[in-house]
């Protein structure tokens, strides 16, 4: 089965899901915006429309689409419009791609669990929409954050965010 997220930068998102039991694949790329082939430079301009996504291929008996729900709201701001901490714009929106009818109830009645129980202080902001076209990144952000571990923003930003994912979902 696939799944598809926008939930910042795919550099963080990638990690997290490549540390999840029953995730078979996890590409990085580029899903909803107006042109074919985009480049990483076009979607930084936020003009695309295009949104940073991971797409992860996973085993279903090994994990459910919900708790891939889960592990995606858990890990990144579903509260803050075209914007995850310092990387601020559309292609930062946060949303679901579905693949199928069943994805989508799934993760509009999820959102509306967590609506309803007041789990976040502000409203929801993540969409719901039907995946379109996948285009892959460029091959230099596939695994990125155990290829570049030097990097200060792997260090600093995507470290304690893979340090809580690991505690909290040791299980």
């Amino acid at each position: 089965m696939k799944a598809t997220f926008g939930g910042g930068c795919f550099w963080c998102t990638e990690v997290i899901f490549q540390n999840t039991e029953g995730v078979k694949s996890v590409l990085p790329g580029y899903m909803g915006g107006l042109n074919d082939h985009p480049t990483y430079e076009q979607v930084c301009t936020g003009t695309t429309e295009h949104v940073e996504v991971v797409q992860i291929e996973y085993d279903e008996e090994l994990v459910n689409y919900e708790d891939l729900l889960q592990i995606f709201f858990k890990t990144h701001n579903p509260t803050t419009l075209n914007r995850q901490g310092n990387d601020v714009g559309t292609q930062y929106r946060s949303v679901v791609f579905y693949h199928n009818e069943e994805q989508e109830i799934l993760a509009k009645n999820f959102i509306d669990e967590l609506d309803n129980e007041d789990v976040f202080e502000d409203p929801i902001v993540t969409t719901v929409e039907p995946a379109v076209t996948f285009w892959v990144a460029e091959d230099y952000h596939h695994n990125y954050f155990n290829s570049h571990p030097e990097n200060p923003f792997c260090s600093v930003v995507i470290a304690p965010k893979l340090q809580k994912f690991m505690k909290e979902f040791k299980s």
